[in-house]
């Protein structure tokens, strides 16, 4: 039984040369590198008039030269994302012709733009954007429209870009130019917003995260370690963290079934330059962390249409995340395989290291706090200085893990002297603010914590260069490991460094950086 693929159609009227540019400006903002879009449509519908504004739309050059590519089969842009391919095949006579005119090799990385598709024959992908511009003749006059159809995996992107588009017109955004922030490791994706009269904002694409393979008690790996499903939990951890008087970006308007988002533009001023961390502004957001960690905070947010429970971070949780490091560190990048009893032997060591945890105190663990998503609000006063984002994946937990993920940053370099002047300051304020806190008890729950997370992330980064083609995270495992290797050094963890020196000694050996 051959099975369909999945379609997506929208149509739209143009009314003139301009809507025509209109939907080209449209097309440019969920097209990219590796997609396929075919044209097709009567003569004089505007097939080249939406090619060429397309093509200057997508190179950022409104006065580029684009002629038809009738004669030379293939012309090639070179766009600063992308390069982009238009091709028409019309004097193609057989399929086997595209190998010779090197179609595979042109087409590599880039957005493929092509005429007379349908002669590609097998050549032509499942996954494409077919575009048909037609003439239609009401009540005696002649008008055009185009219709959209996306095909396999592009119906889904097809729907979710129709998607931001109503939620961009009905909120007031649809004038906004559009810009693309660099994205993170995780299927979300960002864009710029900015108004004609100045006023900005940030578009959040979110979509539902889908279900991967059962794991463990049939249920995937994202279920099991407390990671947020849909965006439902964003919302809930933004209107708390406001409620609370911190700085989150305020919500201007949302499409929750599509996982969409508007949201305030905190700036781009971090808390990090060219030499690495700003001292002051770390200062300020591990005191951040610390007015948080000595608020009761409440388990339960109130939204509409239920509330939201933020979820434990469990036993079950900590201890997947940590396994992360023997399914994809040990064998890709160690070269070590750790037999069944070696594995088990990992995990309940680790697991007995978490129960006492688990038994302790607890608040909200934002679980991504760290330089990439801290914002500098310079004219801010006190905690609102610290503009919080990325926090969806947010649970109930040990307060050490928001420290260690701030001052053991895996992706910008603190230095030890650093790291104990700013965990310092933390732990005096926490007494300030608590004279039963306990200086003892959080330093090993600091050095667990920033163990169990070095160990999640070794894991993480091998797997974002393995399975997902992403080899540039690699760059951070010399100073995960360095981490690591301190975390290692605490009494706590003597039997968690005993078997790493048996099973997996390259962990603990300094790398040259």
């Amino acid at each position: 039984m051959t099975t369909q693929p999945q379609t997506a159609r929208f149509e739209f009227d143009l009314a003139d040369e301009g809507a025509t540019v209109a939907l080209a400006r449209r097309m440019a903002s969920f097209i990219s590198a590796g997609d396929l879009v075919t044209l097709s449509g009567d003569l004089g519908a505007g097939k080249t008039t939406l090619a060429r504004a397309l093509i200057r739309e997508l190179t950022g050059n409104g006065e580029l030269e684009v002629p038809s590519p009738t004669f030379t089969l293939m012309q090639v842009y070179d766009g600063p994302r992308f390069p982009i391919v238009h091709a028409d095949l019309y004097r193609i006579k057989s399929p086997d012709e595209l190998i010779e005119l090197g179609w595979d090799e042109a087409a590599e990385g880039a957005l493929l733009m092509v005429e007379w598709a349908d002669r590609a024959g097998e050549h032509l992908p499942e996954d494409r954007l077919d575009v048909s511009l037609q003439l239609s003749l009401h009540k005696g006059e002649t008008y055009r429209k185009a219709i959209l159809t996306g095909t396999g995996a592009f119906a889904g992107r097809l729907a979710r870009a129709m998607s931001v588009d109503a939620l961009l017109a009905r909120s007031g955004w649809s004038d906004a130019k559009r810009e693309f922030m660099l994205g993170d490791a995780s299927t979300r994706a960002y864009e710029r917003l900015e108004k004609p009269d100045g006023t900005k904002g940030i578009l959040m694409i979110a979509p539902k995260r889908p279900d991967g393979p059962p794991v463990r008690f049939g249920k995937p790996y994202s279920q099991i370690a407390r990671l947020a499903e849909d965006v439902t939990p964003f919302f809930a951890i933004q209107r708390g963290l406001l409620l609370e008087g911190f700085s989150a970006p305020e919500l201007y308007a949302k499409d929750a079934t599509n996982g969409l988002a508007i949201l305030e533009d905190l700036g781009g001023e971090g808390v990090v330059d060219s030499q690495g961390p700003m001292p002051d502004r770390y200062g300020a957001a591990v005191l951040a962390l610390a007015h948080l960690h000595k608020l009761p905070l409440p388990t339960t947010i109130d939204m509409v249409p239920a509330p939201y429970a933020i979820p434990p971070y469990d036993l079950e949780a900590m201890s997947i995340e940590i396994e992360l490091i023997l399914d994809w560190y040990a064998p890709h990048i160690a070269k070590s395989f750790p037999a069944s009893g070696a594995r088990a032997m990992f995990v309940n060591l680790w697991r007995d290291l978490f129960q006492d945890l688990i038994a302790g105190p607890k608040t909200w663990v934002l679980r991504d706090y760290h330089s990439p998503n801290i914002i500098w609000l310079p004219e801010r006063e006190g905690v609102k200085r610290i503009g919080m984002i990325d926090f969806q994946d947010c649970v109930i937990g040990p307060p050490a893990y928001d420290v260690a993920s701030l001052l053991q940053d895996a992706r910008v370099t603190v230095s030890d002297a650093l790291e104990m002047k700013l965990l310092g300051q933390y732990l005096r304020q926490r007494k300030a603010d608590d004279e039963s806190f306990d200086f003892e008890a959080f330093a090993r729950a600091y050095a667990i914590m920033g163990a169990q997370r070095a160990t999640k992330i070794l894991g993480i980064f091998a797997r974002l260069d393995k399975r997902d083609g992403k080899p540039n995270y690699l760059a951070h495992i010399p100073r995960v490991k360095h981490y690591l290797q301190k975390d290692l050094a605490h009494p706590a963890l003597a039997e968690i460094r005993a078997w790493f020196e048996t099973h997996m000694p390259s962990v603990l050996v300094k790398d040259e950086t």
